[in-house]
Protein backbone atom coordinates (compact mmCIF):
# COMPACT_ATOMS: atom_id res chain seq x y z
CA UNK A 1 0.00 0.00 0.00
CA UNK A 2 2.88 2.41 0.66
CA UNK A 3 5.37 2.60 -1.81
CA UNK A 4 8.40 5.07 -2.65
CA UNK A 5 6.30 7.35 -5.05
CA UNK A 6 3.49 7.56 -2.19
CA UNK A 7 2.51 11.21 -0.85
CA UNK A 8 4.01 12.29 2.95
CA UNK A 9 0.36 12.94 4.02
CA UNK A 10 -0.92 9.60 3.39
CA UNK A 11 2.18 7.88 4.65
CA UNK A 12 2.26 10.39 8.07
CA UNK A 13 -1.58 9.49 8.24
CA UNK A 14 -1.15 5.55 7.99
CA UNK A 15 1.71 6.00 10.44
CA UNK A 16 -0.35 8.48 12.87
CA UNK A 17 -3.40 5.51 12.67
CA UNK A 18 -0.76 2.70 13.90
CA UNK A 19 -0.43 1.21 10.37
CA UNK A 20 2.70 -0.91 10.41
CA UNK A 21 2.79 -1.13 6.72
CA UNK A 22 3.51 2.97 7.04
CA UNK A 23 6.02 2.52 10.33
CA UNK A 24 7.85 0.54 7.04
CA UNK A 25 7.64 3.29 4.66
CA UNK A 26 9.01 5.88 6.78
CA UNK A 27 11.90 3.79 7.69
CA UNK A 28 12.08 3.38 4.20
CA UNK A 29 11.99 6.74 3.32
CA UNK A 30 13.59 8.61 6.40
CA UNK A 31 16.04 6.21 8.19
CA UNK A 32 18.99 7.11 5.95
CA UNK A 33 18.64 10.70 7.06
CA UNK A 34 18.52 9.84 10.26
CA UNK A 35 21.11 7.72 10.08
CA UNK A 36 23.68 10.29 8.74
CA UNK A 37 22.52 12.89 11.22
CA UNK A 38 24.05 10.06 13.70
CA UNK A 39 26.61 8.82 12.30
CA UNK A 40 27.92 12.87 11.15
CA UNK A 41 27.27 13.41 14.85
CA UNK A 42 28.75 10.32 16.24
CA UNK A 43 31.49 9.29 13.86
CA UNK A 44 30.31 5.36 15.25
CA UNK A 45 28.42 3.09 12.63
CA UNK A 46 27.12 0.74 15.43
CA UNK A 47 25.80 3.84 17.53
CA UNK A 48 24.85 4.88 14.29
CA UNK A 49 22.65 2.17 13.50
CA UNK A 50 21.31 2.08 17.35
CA UNK A 51 20.02 5.73 17.21
CA UNK A 52 18.71 5.00 13.99
CA UNK A 53 16.54 2.00 15.46
CA UNK A 54 15.90 3.72 18.62
CA UNK A 55 14.27 7.15 16.87
CA UNK A 56 12.07 4.91 14.85
CA UNK A 57 10.89 2.80 18.21
CA UNK A 58 10.70 5.87 19.52
CA UNK A 59 8.32 7.57 17.26
CA UNK A 60 6.76 4.38 16.71
CA UNK A 61 5.87 4.29 20.44
CA UNK A 62 4.74 8.20 20.99
CA UNK A 63 2.97 8.60 17.58
CA UNK A 64 0.08 9.40 19.24
CA UNK A 65 2.27 12.90 19.90
CA UNK A 66 2.94 13.64 16.89
CA UNK A 67 1.00 16.77 15.54
CA UNK A 68 1.02 17.16 11.81
CA UNK A 69 -0.09 21.27 12.19
CA UNK A 70 3.02 21.67 14.29
CA UNK A 71 5.58 19.72 12.01
CA UNK A 72 6.21 17.48 9.47
CA UNK A 73 6.92 13.62 9.86
CA UNK A 74 10.15 13.93 9.28
CA UNK A 75 11.50 16.91 11.01
CA UNK A 76 9.58 15.60 14.20
CA UNK A 77 12.11 12.03 13.11
CA UNK A 78 14.58 14.62 13.04
CA UNK A 79 13.80 16.12 16.24
CA UNK A 80 13.39 12.23 18.59
CA UNK A 81 17.10 11.61 16.52
CA UNK A 82 18.90 14.52 17.64
CA UNK A 83 17.24 13.99 21.31
CA UNK A 84 18.52 10.35 20.68
CA UNK A 85 21.83 11.60 19.46
CA UNK A 86 22.50 13.87 22.74
CA UNK A 87 21.55 11.01 24.96
CA UNK A 88 24.30 8.85 23.14
CA UNK A 89 26.65 11.72 23.62
CA UNK A 90 25.54 11.71 27.58
CA UNK A 91 26.22 8.09 28.12
CA UNK A 92 29.83 7.99 26.35
CA UNK A 93 31.02 10.70 28.63
CA UNK A 94 29.38 8.76 31.50
CA UNK A 95 31.30 5.98 30.25
CA UNK A 96 34.37 7.47 30.14
CA UNK A 97 34.31 9.35 33.44
CA UNK A 98 33.48 5.78 35.02
CA UNK A 99 36.36 4.53 33.00
CA UNK A 100 38.76 6.86 33.64
CA UNK A 101 37.63 6.37 37.92
CA UNK A 102 38.48 2.73 37.31
CA UNK A 103 41.93 3.35 35.63
CA UNK A 104 42.59 5.69 38.34
CA UNK A 105 41.57 3.24 41.04
CA UNK A 106 43.67 0.32 39.61
CA UNK A 107 46.94 2.62 38.96
CA UNK A 108 49.42 2.51 41.50
CA UNK A 109 49.98 6.12 42.57
CA UNK A 110 53.14 6.27 44.90
CA UNK A 111 54.61 4.62 47.66
CA UNK A 112 52.88 5.59 50.16
CA UNK A 113 49.11 4.78 49.13
CA UNK A 114 50.70 1.52 48.33
CA UNK A 115 48.48 -0.42 50.58
CA UNK A 116 45.40 1.21 50.00
CA UNK A 117 45.90 0.81 46.09
CA UNK A 118 46.68 -2.90 46.90
CA UNK A 119 43.15 -3.25 48.83
CA UNK A 120 41.42 -1.19 45.72
CA UNK A 121 42.47 -3.86 43.14
CA UNK A 122 41.89 -6.76 45.56
CA UNK A 123 38.29 -5.24 45.37
CA UNK A 124 38.06 -4.63 41.83
CA UNK A 125 39.33 -7.51 40.53
CA UNK A 126 36.51 -9.23 43.17
CA UNK A 127 34.19 -7.26 41.46
CA UNK A 128 35.52 -7.99 37.95
CA UNK A 129 35.46 -11.98 38.97
CA UNK A 130 31.00 -11.33 39.94
CA UNK A 131 30.46 -10.81 36.37
CA UNK A 132 29.21 -12.79 33.84
CA UNK A 133 31.86 -14.78 31.93
CA UNK A 134 32.04 -12.51 28.46
CA UNK A 135 31.98 -9.18 30.62
CA UNK A 136 34.76 -10.78 32.33
CA UNK A 137 36.62 -11.10 29.48
CA UNK A 138 35.70 -7.71 27.67
CA UNK A 139 36.98 -5.99 31.33
CA UNK A 140 40.37 -7.87 31.78
CA UNK A 141 41.12 -7.15 28.02
CA UNK A 142 40.09 -3.49 27.80
CA UNK A 143 41.71 -2.26 31.66
CA UNK A 144 44.53 -4.67 31.92
CA UNK A 145 45.51 -5.46 27.71
CA UNK A 146 44.63 -2.06 27.33
CA UNK A 147 43.15 -2.68 24.21
CA UNK A 148 40.59 -0.60 22.00
CA UNK A 149 36.63 -1.55 22.21
CA UNK A 150 37.38 -2.41 17.96
CA UNK A 151 40.77 -4.62 18.85
CA UNK A 152 38.03 -6.46 21.93
CA UNK A 153 35.97 -7.03 19.58
CA UNK A 154 38.12 -8.86 17.06
CA UNK A 155 39.61 -10.83 19.50
CA UNK A 156 36.51 -12.15 20.59
CA UNK A 157 34.27 -12.60 17.75
CA UNK A 158 31.61 -9.85 19.49
CA UNK A 159 30.21 -6.76 17.74
CA UNK A 160 31.24 -3.74 18.77
CA UNK A 161 27.73 -2.86 20.19
CA UNK A 162 28.30 -6.00 22.33
CA UNK A 163 31.06 -4.98 23.79
CA UNK A 164 30.56 -1.18 23.87
CA UNK A 165 27.68 -2.80 26.27
CA UNK A 166 29.75 -5.19 28.37
CA UNK A 167 31.55 -1.92 29.12
CA UNK A 168 29.08 0.15 30.15
CA UNK A 169 27.24 -2.18 32.23
CA UNK A 170 29.92 -3.62 34.20
CA UNK A 171 31.61 -0.25 34.79
CA UNK A 172 28.48 0.66 36.18
CA UNK A 173 27.51 -2.40 38.22
CA UNK A 174 31.29 -2.13 39.61
CA UNK A 175 31.15 1.49 40.38
CA UNK A 176 27.56 1.15 42.38
CA UNK A 177 28.80 -2.25 44.63
CA UNK A 178 32.31 -0.01 45.20
CA UNK A 179 30.80 3.05 46.59
CA UNK A 180 28.35 0.78 48.28
CA UNK A 181 31.10 -1.41 49.81
CA UNK A 182 33.57 2.01 50.64
CA UNK A 183 30.67 4.06 51.69
CA UNK A 184 31.72 5.50 55.48
CA UNK A 185 29.16 5.97 57.62
CA UNK A 186 28.99 9.32 59.43
CA UNK A 187 29.93 10.09 62.73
Amino acid sequence: MYSASTDESTLTAGFVAGDERALEGAYSRWSPLVYTIALRSLADVADAEDVTQKTFVSAWQGRHTFRADRARLPAWLVGIAKNTIADTHEARARRRRLEAELVASITVQGEETHEVDIADRIAIADEISLLEPDAQRVIRLAFFDDLTHSEIADRLGLPLGTVKSHIRRSLHRMRTRLEVTHAAPRP
